[in-house]
């Protein structure tokens, strides 16, 4: 089966930054499933994995625009402690979700002083290039249930989102 929109795609990778820094991989554990066209993986490896079948073997540089997007500075700003209300101790580098216009998003602290906390909404490898090494391990073709959902359902009891209640799509 070829992969196309609405299929479940499990690959193998490992993604580095374009000098070789390793950043992230699959090695030694499960592969990565995702339904094609839910824009769950970064735009030039979806469009790079179009049309594939299993036992494809990638390895594409993405510029930054086809990958987490480019730095933006108007996604980082200065917002007042009080905002953290509840949060007794505020460090660089902690993660908090916050309420956008554009729905939920995760910030990072990137400094602190007594009244204001720094903080930046954009993705961590946003304004990279990067490269992904890896292998499409299986195509197949999502049910309806994981259609509806909006995820993949994998095969392992324990991971079942929806008898734990942890899934949120329905």
């Amino acid at each position: 089966m070829k992969i196309e929109k609405n299929a479940v795609v499990a690959i193998h990778f490992g993604v580095a930054e374009v000098d070789g820094n390793p950043l992230d991989s699959t090695e030694n554990g499960s592969p990565l499933e995702f339904i094609q066209g839910t824009q769950y993986l970064v735009p030039g490896l979806e469009k790079e994995l179009e049309g594939k079948e299993a036992g494809y073997k990638f390895d594409v540089t993405l510029e930054a625009e086809d990958a987490y997007g480019p730095f933006q500075e108007a996604l980082v700003q200065e917002v007042p402690r009080s905002l953290f209300e509840g949060v007794d101790e505020i460090e660089v580098g902690m993660s908090f979700q916050a309420e956008t216009e554009q729905g939920p998003r995760t910030v990072e602290v990137t400094g602190v002083t007594e009244e204001n906390v720094s903080i930046d909404a954009n993705h961590p490898l946003a304004g990279m290039s990067l490269q992904f090494v890896g292998e499409v391990v299986s195509v197949r073709s999502a049910t309806a249930e994981e259609l509806s959902h909006g995820h993949v359902h994998s095969a392992k009891p324990e991971s079942d989102c929806c008898s734990s209640g942890s899934c949120q799509t329905h």
